[in-house]
């Protein structure tokens, strides 16, 4: 009797549940023909949690997060599936619906600040369009407002700063002047995508403290969109790993890093330094690069990369679930058993930390 069972089916009826992506897929006509960046993906986000999508650059991950807010407006582009918001369709709403709800109740800090915010425009001024479009204040409360937001997120002299451009801050000041945009409405998701990339580490920990105070505090759920797995351990209760286009495991955070199931997931950890292993232990690089998304393997889309492949990886896998574990699935043709037998011992060794 096999010990894999099919996940069970997601509902939008969830009383927790705020976010439901359902077989999302966007691709784009290019001239080399269709390119499929998603590739039928499902998400859940819950109620004052924090779902982690990692991967390699590449694997859809940011098209992902801009896809939700439907921020993806070339002429090339194909959505398709659902973005269930409260059990509210999003991909078919208006454009004038949209931007109700972008800022308001689903915010996104972008992974470059400098390009993200206006060249033009004041960094005060910015916060406070965003609190007078969507909470009706005045030019002087929104302002007044926009201070304190820049005090929260520790601006120095912040008073003096809203009248600072965006070229005038540094990068951590910029990031988390984008964090205080994000949260300037008290939004109920928070999209974070890549939020500390090219940040020195001491800034990166006081941004990702930022955002775990706005789970901690206002109840935010959050999507982290990064490559970097020490952040995943830190501040994640979900995790979703994506390769080429599709989710391979979706666990638990602790389930993920103390059981890993997906061969390319042994790969991710496995590239990464950790404080518990040997100091003369050589880090391992996942051999070969991700295939192009215009040109996917037939089957598994690992099996190019995968050491453990066999016969049946020339079919695509679909997530499933193992009996005593329904609620953590991967992508692999590989039996349970053999996949505790070729797992390398130093993955899986322990929790997250």
């Amino acid at each position: 009797m096999s010990d894999l069972v099919e996940p069970a089916s997601t509902t939008a009826g969830d009383g927790d549940c705020l976010l439901d992506v359902r077989d999302l897929r966007v691709s784009f006509a290019t001239s080399e023909g269709e390119v499929r960046a998603v590739d039928g993906i499902d998400l859940r986000l819950h109620r004052g949690q924090v779902l982690a999508v990692v991967g390699e650059s590449g694997s859809g991950k940011s098209v992902t997060a801009l896809s939700i807010l439907r921020l993806i407006r070339e002429r090339n582009v194909r959505t398709s599936g659902q973005i269930l918001y409260q059990g509210r369709d999003l991909l078919p709403l208006p454009e004038a619906e949209l931007r109700h709800l972008r800022g308001a109740e689903i915010a996104m800090i972008f992974q470059d600040p400098l390009t993200s915010l206006n060249p033009l425009q004041r960094v005060g001024t910015q916060i406070a369009e965003m609190l007078q479009l969507h909470r009706n204040l005045d030019r002087d409360q929104a302002l007044r407002k926009a201070v304190t937001l820049l005090e929260e997120v520790g601006i120095p002299r912040a008073q003096e700063r809203i009248r600072s451009y965006p070229h005038e801050f540094s990068g951590g000041m910029r990031q988390r002047a984008m964090i205080a945009m994000a949260m300037a409405c008290n939004p109920n998701i928070l999209i974070a995508d890549e939020p500390t990339t090219a940040l020195d580490v001491t800034i990166q920990a006081q941004v990702l403290h930022l955002i775990k105070r706005e789970k901690e505090t206002r109840g935010a759920s959050i999507i982290l969109i990064t490559h970097d797995l020490g952040i995943v351990a830190d501040i994640a209760d979900w995790v979703a790993v994506m390769y080429a286009g599709k989710i391979i495991e979706y666990a638990v955070r602790d389930d993920l890093f103390s059981d890993p199931q997906h061969p390319y997931t042994w790969g991710l950890l496995g590239s990464v330094p950790r404080v518990d292993r040997p100091r003369t232990r050589r880090l391992k690089p996942i051999e070969g690069t991700p295939p192009s998304p215009a040109d996917f393997p037939q089957g598994c889309r690992f099996r190019p990369r995968c050491a453990h492949a066999f016969e049946r990886c020339v079919d695509l896998p679909d997530l499933r679930s193992r009996i005593e574990n329904p609620s953590h699935t991967d992508a692999c043709w590989l039996p349970p058993v053999e996949k505790r037998l070729r797992r390398p011992a130093v993955i899986g060794s322990g929790e997250a930390a």
